[in-house]
């Protein structure tokens, strides 16, 4: 055991010392010591009951005869973050968190770890940090919140921050926007759709690192502490059998993750963090492998904001594990991979039933023949761009029309508030990349002020910036190359005009090769200033169609 070389022998009499101090006696040191990694804090609705998932996590290693040692992640809400500065430190903390666990656990000698994450960058930063310590390590979040109901209709965050775009259009008035304000986030969780905590938590388990449920068991219900129990007891078999997170996240098993997530219709995020999770395990991740998943899986649930279902329905439904049933029986995964049950995925399935065919559909009566998410190129992206198909409205598959450009998300919102986009419009938010914003904000509040604004079915929006999982409508983030490297969309003119075909994957700025030569030679790249840890990431970290690793 890792701890031997810390805690057994006299030698070691100055460690013991200092556990001691912590209280710990001599029969709890003779035994594995496990990590308990807990990202509890009072900022953020998803993180706020995380004590207690702690504490539950706690008590099953210690009943499976582990000695339980709990030390902090930090995570950074979005939706708080969402709109303003605050958003360019999120993606970055993914970095953080990984770094920070690492040092932790390297400094300290555990034996196995419990990771309890939930919210964005927090799930995707402890994989990465569970790859690349290697040690036997069980996943289980803190759970999605439940649906608020206004209006006698479910409802979440997306609505939320749409209820702002049809407050400004006049749409409703001052007392039903704050009703929303009062009613859609109803209980701690991660907000209640497939937005980009639920799309990891749940891809986790297709992962094979976390146990049924981890993904969909709501936050307030006891089964979530039922569940902590046995993560705790878990890993401790784990460690018995000495099974690392290498031995389950292989190529295999991330390549069920993209099937799944074309299935689920995850978040457009997850094709950041899915490659470098992959990067962290040693494992080649290729864009143009996600659009040949997602010719051939079915997309299989409409969970908000593509649709009228919340994680509470696809956890009655059967959950994570009814959708790899349905894929299972397409022959379209690969069961054998082994996961933190100790068994393959093969053995976790059986007798898994889809409990609903409403809000996991028969492949049959799929929402669609194809996955969830595509990848898009050309000229305007000649290393990727993606959006989330799932959740554009069939008008806007095939579109062409004039680009309205802006160098920021602040300005767009703006001109979206003041009237300036109008039907067919293509808008441009560039420099707001990984190393150009730097940090690839979230455009959450741009994309639902165009929805709750009623022109979701009528205006794309295109940048080199990012999209959260709360996103509905034709919203292409990721562009590659991005601005700030000199990527096509750096030199977009207003009123040229952008052509997108989804169904074909295609993206063209349609400018001749001899005018974008011109604008080179005549446009300088717009930098930002920045200072700090902002200053350090936006120079390390790359493109992001490599996943904005850090890798400089």
């Amino acid at each position: 055991m890792i701890k031997d070389t810390i805690v057994d022998g006299f030698h070691n009499a100055p460690h013991r010392s200092l556990y001691h101090a912590l209280g710990l006696t001599d029969e709890e040191l003779s035994r594995p010591l496990i990590g308990v990694v807990c990202s509890y804090n009072e900022i953020v609705p998803g993180h706020k009951d995380l004590d207690k998932i702690c504490d539950a996590v706690k008590m099953g290693v210690a009943m499976a005869g582990g000695t339980p040692i709990m030390f902090p992640a930090i995570t950074v809400c979005d939706g708080i973050a969402m709109g303003h500065v605050g958003m360019k430190y999120s993606l970055v903390t993914r970095d953080l968190i990984a770094d920070s666990t690492e040092a932790m656990v390297m400094a300290h000698g555990f034996d196995g770890l419990v990771m309890i994450p939930n919210c964005d960058k927090n799930v995707p930063g402890l994989l990465m940090a569970a790859a690349r310590l290697n040690i036997p390590t069980v996943f289980v979040s803190g759970g999605p919140m439940l649906a608020g109901r206004v209006g006698g209709k479910k409802r979440s965050l997306s609505s939320m921050f749409e209820a702002v775009g049809a407050y400004k259009a006049g749409k409703i008035d001052e007392e039903q926007l704050c009703e929303f304000e009062r009613k859609v986030c109803p209980t701690c969780g991660s907000c209640s759709g497939m937005y980009t905590a639920n799309s990891m938590n749940c891809l986790t388990e297709v992962l094979g690192m976390g146990l049924r449920g981890n993904g969909t068991i709501p936050a307030v219900y006891s089964a979530r502490i039922e569940l902590a129990k046995h993560a705790g007891m878990q890993v401790m078999e784990l460690v018995k059998k000495n099974i690392r997170p290498r031995d389950i996240m292989t190529a295999a098993a991330i390549k069920n993750a993209i099937t799944a997530d074309m299935a689920l219709g995850c978040s457009t995020n997850s094709m950041l963090h899915l490659p470098a999770i992959a990067n962290e395990c040693g494992v080649p991740f290729s864009l143009d492998e996600v659009n040949e998943i997602s010719e051939r899986t079915p997309n299989l649930c409409h969970l908000a904001p593509a649709g009228p279902t919340y994680m509470e329905d696809l956890n009655e439904a059967g959950g994570v594990y009814a959708v790899l049933k349905e894929l299972e029986a397409l022959d379209l995964i690969d069961t054998s991979v082994l996961t933190c049950t100790g068994k393959t995925m093969k053995e976790n399935l059986e007798g898994v039933q889809n409990l609903d065919t409403e809000v996991i559909r028969k492949p049959e009566n799929a929402f669609s023949a194809t996955g969830g998410i595509a990848v898009l190129r050309g000229n305007l992206a000649p290393d990727g761009c993606v959006v989330k198909r799932s959740a554009v409205a069939s008008e806007m598959l095939v579109h062409e029309g004039p680009a309205k450009v802006f160098e920021s998300e602040e300005e767009c919102i703006a001109a979206i508030y003041a009237g300036k986009i109008v039907k067919g419009d293509v808008v441009v938010i560039r420099g707001e990349g990984p190393a150009g914003g730097p940090g690839m904000r979230e455009m959450l509040s741009p994309t639902s002020a165009i929805a709750g604004m009623g022109l979701d079915k009528d205006v794309a929006l295109i940048t080199d910036g990012r999209f959260s999982g709360a996103t509905r409508g034709a919203s292409i983030g990721h562009v590659s190359p991005e601005a700030v490297s000199g990527g096509t969309i750096a030199y977009v003119k207003d009123g040229d005009i952008i052509a997108i075909d989804i169904p074909n994957y295609s993206i063209e700025l349609k400018v001749s090769d001899e005018e974008l030569q011109k604008r080179k030679a005549e446009m300088p790249i717009k930098r930002k200033e920045v200072t700090g840890y902002l200053k350090r990431y936006a120079a390390q970290v790359s493109s992001a169609d490599k996943g904005a690793i850090i890798n400089k």
